[in-house]
């Protein structure tokens, strides 16, 4: 059940409308993430602003941003975002089987971005500590230095939402993701 509920485009705080207005256009509605998020407008501009600086400067195309998000959402047990990043993912080209195999714990199907994934998932799941062998086969796989720092980008966003999600329970207004 939710703590807080969803702010609508009218019903949010001013220094939040025009951002929630630019969400809804682009998602077609006010997600529940977002009009809870709006009730700070610290917090969705944050959210806003993170997005913003990986659209003008992180390297990864949207296939790979979307499976680093489904493998975190799966550690972090994020259902809400699970069910986000799997329309995300399909948008971006993964297949469905594929998406279900990155939450399973696996990309077969990408040596390279599974690689990058158990990093992502290491990181994830122990609070930003990574062993070096996980590092070094992301490297090994192809991945360089730029890519790697930037992962931690996309690894504390998706913490973020999954984080938020939890803290104020949001509830799902997505279809949700194929069970594991």
């Amino acid at each position: 059940m939710p703590r807080i509920p969803v702010h609508t485009t009218q019903s949010a705080p001013e220094n939040s409308r025009d951002q929630l207005k630019a969400l809804e256009a682009t998602f077609g509605t006010v997600l529940n993430i977002h009009g809870e998020m709006a009730h700070s407008p610290a917090v969705l501009q944050s959210y806003i602003a993170i997005q913003q600086v990986i659209d003008d400067y992180g390297s990864f195309d949207g296939r790979t941003r979307e499976a680093i998000a489904l493998a975190v959402a799966n550690v972090d047990e994020c259902s809400y975002c699970q069910a986000a990043h799997t329309a995300g993912g399909k948008a971006a080209g993964l297949t469905g089987d594929e998406m279900v195999a990155v939450r399973r714990g696996g990309a077969g199907f990408d040596p390279k971005l599974d690689a990058l994934l158990d990093l992502a998932r290491e990181y994830t799941a122990n609070v930003g500590s990574v062993q070096d062998t996980t590092w070094q086969a992301a490297v090994d796989a192809g991945w360089t230095d730029e890519q790697l720092t930037e992962l931690s980008v996309h690894v504390t966003l998706n913490l973020f939402t999954n984080y938020f999600n939890h803290f104020v329970g949001t509830e799902l207004d997505l279809p949700e993701a194929p069970a594991l």
